[in-house]
């Protein structure tokens, strides 16, 4: 593939500003080196929790390759080492207090999770506005944002429950998209979204150190080669787990079934299907050449972040290798499902006629939309009255070519008569992620 002929965006000064805090703290001697090891995480979420359970052990490995990959591949400056001690450290403290919560309440594992409804598509193409609108309906159970950044709740939440305190869990979420702003507003412009708003369950994966989350965020290819040789079932399983927590927590009808979408789920459909196994399935297909171009402008514009060695060609060839791998993947794994169970949904169509196009779904699901068409209508409103920066990306700022795109994603695009056009979409939405 040819060189990047344009540099992609680079980040704001603020990461600059802190990574400089961050060195001169070192060298005075005030803020210690980030311990990028497992034994000195596992010891610290230990005697911080005063707990000792971390549940299926299964997560060592993982984790062991991760921490491995981002010391080796990563090439992290001080400010993404200190935040990435702080992600690995609140995962590993959220497994812990997840087990105190089971074994506190065994109810919770006990609460069904009946007929998801699963949107399964690449990066990119169209997911999050779907998710959004069938969040609206109140006859789904859906994630918030803070539920997926912060899934477990803290000791105290019973008091919580009674109304005798407040959740911290949303607070805290938005501190860190206040951060997260100040660090790169491209990555809230790509995907906005707010404490409140309906979110993927890509966190409740990545709580068992499994998954695309971290390939977003720091260059860890060995890990994601890694990953795509595992069987994800534990780290579904305790997934799952983790939805019946938040379901209990939310105080939600365990009657109303999920809505879950993440990008993971194009790569492990038959893990998801055993831990789900009557789950209904709705993929979305979008033209290639905006799936790889708005991928890689999403993982440069979070790695820029935590690295000052980001190369834009390496972000192109490995986001095309994983969305041909996403891909095939699907492809291979559709051929195990019941074509009554499953619906595909073009990117295009709903961009022409959201609304006939969502009809058309809940038909597949075998309900009345008119119930919750007016709180449909009242996100597309509201999302379009939204003034945000576009996101604007170029296939040649990562050294990728529309014809090479086109070539590698012809079978698929005809397989799923998939539209095709311009490679730089140029009015995005907050709506069409």
């Amino acid at each position: 593939m040819p060189e990047p002929t344009a540099t992609p965006p680079r980040r704001t000064r603020f990461i600059d500003m802190l990574d400089a805090g961050v060195r001169a703290g070192r060298k005075l001697g005030l803020i210690g080196s980030a311990r990028l090891d497992a034994e000195a995480l596992l010891g610290r979420a230990t005697e911080e929790t005063g707990l000792g359970d971390f549940g299926n052990p299964w997560f060592r490995e993982p984790l062991e390759v991760l921490l491995e990959s981002v010391k080796r591949e990563a090439n992290l400056n001080a400010a993404g080492e200190v935040s990435g001690v702080a992600t690995l450290h609140h995962l590993l403290r959220d497994r812990l207090l997840a087990q105190m919560w089971f074994e506190r309440h065994p109810e919770i594992l006990a609460r069904p999770l009946r007929n998801p409804v699963v949107i399964v598509g690449p990066m990119r193409s169209g997911t999050t506005r779907l998710h959004r609108l069938l969040a609206s309906d109140r006859r789904f159970a859906h994630l918030r944002s803070f539920e997926t950044i912060s899934p477990v709740p803290r000791p105290e939440f019973e008091a919580v429950m009674r109304g005798e305190a407040k959740d911290f869990r949303p607070i805290l979420a938005r501190r860190i998209m206040r951060v997260a702003r100040l660090a790169n507003p491209r990555t809230l412009s790509i995907h906005p979204t707010g404490p409140y708003e309906p979110e993927e369950e890509l966190g409740l994966i990545a709580a068992s150190f499994y998954g695309m989350k971290f390939e977003t965020q720091w260059q860890v290819p060995t890990y994601a080669r890694w990953c795509e040789g595992q069987s994800g079932l534990a780290a579904y399983r305790h997934m799952a787990n983790l939805l019946r927590l938040i379901g209990w927590s939310q105080q939600e009808s365990s009657l109303r079934p999920w809505i879950l979408k993440t990008p993971q789920h194009m790569l492990d459909l038959p893990v998801l299907l055993e831990v789900f196994p009557d789950a209904r399935l709705i993929f979305t297909h979008r033209d290639p050449q905006q799936v790889v171009g708005s991928a890689a402008s999403l993982a440069w514009n979070q790695s820029i972040i935590y690295s000052d060695d980001v190369r834009p060609g390496d972000i192109g060839r490995e986001w095309l290798r994983k969305t041909e791998t996403m891909v095939a993947r699907m492809r291979a794994a559709r051929d195990a499902i019941p074509p009554e169970r499953m619906i595909d949904v073009q990117y295009e169509d709903m961009e022409r006629d959201w609304e006939g196009t969502m009809r058309r779904i809940y038909r597949f699901l075998a309900l009345d939309m008119e119930p919750a068409r007016d709180a449909m209508q009242a996100y597309m409103n509201r999302t379009a009255s939204l003034k945000r920066t576009p996101h604007s990306y170029s296939l040649e700022s990562f050294g990728l070519t529309a014809e090479t795109i086109r070539e590698r994603f012809a079978d698929y695009v005809r397989a799923y008569d998939v539209a095709t056009g311009e490679a730089v979409l140029p009015r995005p939405s907050a709506a069409s992620a």
